[in-house]
């Protein structure tokens, strides 16, 4: 199996195809990787075996996808529909729709509630128990088009164009609310991804201007905490070039996060402390998504071009399955020397 310079280790490549891989998230339960891409196919990989596991073909490129469980996946198409994909019957269903394509999917375990968001700026929310019905059970209107969206267990936050960032309290999702806080992205430029904190206690957002923000739900002391820093750059012939960061990952234990941007770069940092701890380069070009597994040893790499440069040649895009040591994701705890 093909592995980058300095990147996979002793990982695996589970998946080389010829077009865009949109999103990658793990089953909480174990190893089970989701995958969607714009070929309109959704897969299921075991990926500490490099195995694929199945597929689904829905017609319409895949925008997201998320697991709700071993056996059930949804997907968001640009078709506008939202899609069940059980993969032990392998049926597939119409769950709902938006107007226009649907960006952002998130499974809300602890409601049992699927959240969607779509370039119609609207976000629903779906109760999938409710048979024969294809209307959400909550609808809220978004100022802009939903670019990226993430939850806890007690809030939902979407990420929409005009660097708007909505947050939702999870136990008020009713039909027209209005959300908790409505803020403004504290980056100067269009939000790529937000991803919750593990503690719940706020969120990181990521922009094409190369930064993240770190950022916190309490507007009280804990914004002091509040920072934003430069990542995804390089110089070349004496010049600065900032990268789009594209895609955020939070390590559920340990709390630190990677970064994957169009450079084909994953940083590791320590949020808390400020610091990178690892580097992972030589992917053959852009970092489109990036996922830990539950238990962290594990990280789901999509080296996939995202048309940052238009369409020209690019390498196929593949999907690595990077070991993670200790090391690479521990926080930086400064020692006291003592009195």
């Amino acid at each position: 199996m093909r592995q980058p310079l300095d990147a996979a280790g002793d990982g695996n490549t589970v998946e080389e195809r010829g077009d865009g891989i949109t999103s990658l998230n793990f089953v909480d339960s174990g190893n089970l990787l989701l995958a969607s891409s714009w070929d309109s196919t959704l897969r299921l990989y075991a990926a500490d075996q490099g195995e694929l596991r199945g597929t689904h073909e829905r017609g319409a490129p895949i925008l997201d996808a998320c697991p709700a469980s071993e056996s059930v996946s949804y997907s968001a198409g640009l078709d506008g529909r939202i899609l069940r994909h059980d993969w032990e019957s392998q049926a597939q269903t119409l769950l709902g729709s938006h107007s226009e394509p649907v960006r952002c999917l998130t499974w809300l375990p602890d409601l049992q509630l699927l959240a969607s968001a779509g370039w119609d700026s609207r976000l629903k929310i779906w109760d999938p128990r409710i048979p024969g019905s294809d209307d959400p059970v909550a609808e809220m209107q978004l100022p802009d088009k939903a670019f990226s969206m993430t939850a806890g267990r007690e809030r939902l936050v979407v990420a929409t164009a005009g660097r708007h960032i909505h947050v939702f309290d999870l136990t008020k999702l009713t039909n027209g609310v209005e959300p908790e806080q409505a803020r403004e992205s504290s980056l100067k430029h269009q939000t790529r991804c937000v991803r919750m904190y593990p503690d719940g206690s706020g969120f990181a957002t990521a922009s094409i201007e190369g930064r993240v923000a770190m950022e916190y739900f309490d507007l009280g002391d804990a914004q002091a905490k509040r920072y934003a820093f430069k990542c995804h750059r390089a110089s070349e012939g004496g010049r600065d070039v900032v990268f789009p960061v594209n895609t955020l990952a939070f390590h559920q234990t340990h709390g630190t996060f990677a970064t994957g941007g169009c450079d084909g770069v994953v940083s590791i940092w320590d949020g808390e402390h400020k610091k990178r701890l690892a580097q992972f380069t030589g992917y053959p070009t852009s970092i489109a998504a990036l996922a830990f597994n539950l238990a962290g040893n594990l990280l789901a790499v999509a080296s996939s071009y995202t048309f940052e440069k238009g369409d020209i040649e690019h390498p196929a895009d593949s999907i690595y399955i990077r070991p993670v040591e200790d090391a690479e994701v521990l926080p930086r705890v400064k020692v006291n020397a003592g009195p």
